[in-house]
């Protein structure tokens, strides 16, 4: 059986956890973009019909919370926090550099699908501002040189500065 079956079996299951009922919709479509990584136009239509309501609606919930994700992200994922305290400390010359330095634009990914730059309002290290997070590591009191060398490192393996 591919992947592709295996992931619908499990969709399917979480469907059926929850009655196919639409006040479950939310949690749906975070399980959804659990096993998929993202949430497509097909899989969206795919969940309208499951639940029997118009796809409109499920567009819609998708797209109100930015932790949904519509296109599938890159393999590397740098995400900018612009919240208060990081856009005060100097958070947006940083995601300026990166989109210079990589050719990228924020919400999008370089075109080999290795990168994606996201960005988010407040990812609660406040005091660490400006906070960048590159994967699953948050840089806290970020600059422009120390980000892009993570970057670099996690995408080709140049050492990144400490």
């Amino acid at each position: 059986m591919s992947e592709i079956d295996n992931r619908r079996l499990l969709l399917e299951k979480v469907l059926k956890e929850h009655n196919f009922q639409e006040s479950a919709l939310l949690e749906i479509l975070h399980r959804a973009q659990e096993i998929y990584g993202y949430l497509d136009k097909d899989l969206l239509m795919d969940i309208s019909g499951s639940l029997n309501i118009p796809p409109s609606h499920v567009y819609g919930v998708a797209t109100f919370y930015s932790y949904f994700k519509l296109k599938k992200p890159g393999e590397h994922i740098v995400t900018g926090c612009l919240g208060t305290a990081c856009y005060v400390k100097g958070v947006e010359q940083i995601m300026q550099a990166i989109e210079a330095e990589f050719d990228l634009k924020r919400g999008g990914s370089t075109p080999d699908g290795k990168l994606s730059l996201l960005v988010t309002r407040c990812i609660g290290a406040c005091a660490m501002a400006p906070s960048i997070v590159v994967d699953d590591e948050v840089i806290g009191k970020a600059t422009k040189g120390v980000v892009i060398a993570k970057i670099k490192s996690v995408l080709g393996g140049v050492k990144a500065e400490t």
